[in-house]
């Protein structure tokens, strides 16, 4: 990674040497800022401004964090002593994050799985060739208004279709209330790659979001000036093969930073009403004049949603899409907080029984 970059990005450090910060023990225990910017099965690599340092959680944060979204991860700042000559690290407290992605924790377990943080910029990835799918762009876009990340679409693989075909996609799009920023690219030709890059500015951050297979680690290669990512040949029916395994903060060519990711097979949503809210506003607006202030836009009479799909003004497939969203998210919200209760009422009761231990061995 570029780290005179990263050094611009720097935070204040004079606001996190609070009262709570531990001493100074000498220049080998010196506390600093630096930025997460890989993350694997708990090990971490930070950045600073001299160089990549491997670093280990404290077991003080292990033990106060409440569940997994309170870790460290990729694009988080963090506040972090050095030792063994500045060889290692260990992360000390997650800084106040500005924004973040996350998602339901993929399989049965009902939690949150925190994706990236301090993400200016989501570069929302489909194929026009095979991964185009309307249903799970809502789904991306319902994260990023969640997490409070600015969406860009990025429609790749336009060199396997016609022009039109193109412009179906588009229109596609915005017939289903998306008005983000859509900018068709290619890998081969290059083709929208400047667009992109001009989009690019220094000290921001950037993340992409896709399926497997959509050109994301070819985009990466192509954004970074260097093909550093080894990538997959396409399928016969121009599919791309799965290349990322982990999550990875990498600096680009305009001087900005991006987060690389794995292609996500599950897009559950948890805790995201405002998202859904935010990117569904069309629907959000026209409910406003629905004769009950509470109609479930199901049956009511006077439903103004019901009525614009009677004169074709909205989708029927947008709204459905937006009724599922809705159901799911509050569903796993409520098993959400019934989770946490039971895991807050167990570690009371482990508290307690330690306390009680501790009075018996004085």
């Amino acid at each position: 990674m570029n780290t005179s970059k990263l050094k611009q990005q720097l935070p204040d450090t004079r606001a996190c040497h609070g009262r709570n910060s531990p001493p100074d023990t000498g220049d080998d225990a010196k506390e600093a800022i630096a930025r997460v910017t890989a993350v694997d099965r708990g090990q971490y690599v930070i950045t600073n401004a001299q160089g990549e340092v491997p670093a280990k959680l404290t077991g003080r944060n292990l033990y106060i964090s409440e569940s997994p979204v309170d870790l460290p991860c990729v694009g988080d700042w963090v506040r972090v002593s050095y030792h063994d000559a500045g060889a290692h690290a260990s992360i000390l407290e997650v800084l106040p994050r500005t924004s973040f992605l996350r998602r339901k924790r993929p399989g049965s377990g009902i939690g949150f799985q925190m994706i990236a943080a301090n993400i200016d910029v989501a570069f929302i990835v489909q194929s026009c060739h095979f991964d185009f799918n309307v249903r799970r762009l809502e789904r991306y876009l319902v994260m990023t208004s969640e997490g409070h990340i600015e969406p860009i679409v990025l429609l790749t693989k336009i060199d396997l279709i016609r022009p039109e075909a193109l412009e179906q996609l588009i229109s596609t799009i915005r017939g289903a209330g998306i008005g983000a920023r859509v900018i068709p690219i290619s890998n081969v030709s290059g083709s929208g790659i400047d667009q992109l890059r001009a989009l690019i500015e220094s000290g921001k951050t950037y993340c992409l979001l896709g399926s497997s297979g959509v050109g994301k680690t070819t985009l990466v290669n192509r954004l970074t000036g260097h093909a550093s990512r080894a990538t997959n040949a396409v399928s016969h029916s121009g599919e791309g093969r799965h290349t990322t395994t982990r999550r990875q903060l990498v600096a680009l060519e305009g001087g900005g930073f991006l987060v690389d990711m794995p292609g996500m097979r599950e897009l559950g949503v948890l805790g995201v009403s405002e998202g859904i809210d935010d990117s569904f506003a069309d629907l959000q607006a026209r409910s406003l004049n629905c004769h009950f202030s509470n109609c479930t836009h199901a049956s009511e009479p006077g439903c103004a949603i019901r009525d614009a799909i009677a004169r074709n003004e909205v989708d029927a497939a947008q709204f459905q899409s937006y009724l599922k969203l809705k159901k799911e998210s509050e569903y796993l919200e409520m098993t959400h907080h019934e989770k946490r209760q039971k895991d807050r009422n167990f570690g009371k009761l482990v508290r307690s029984v330690m306390k009680s231990k501790r009075r018996q061995d004085e």
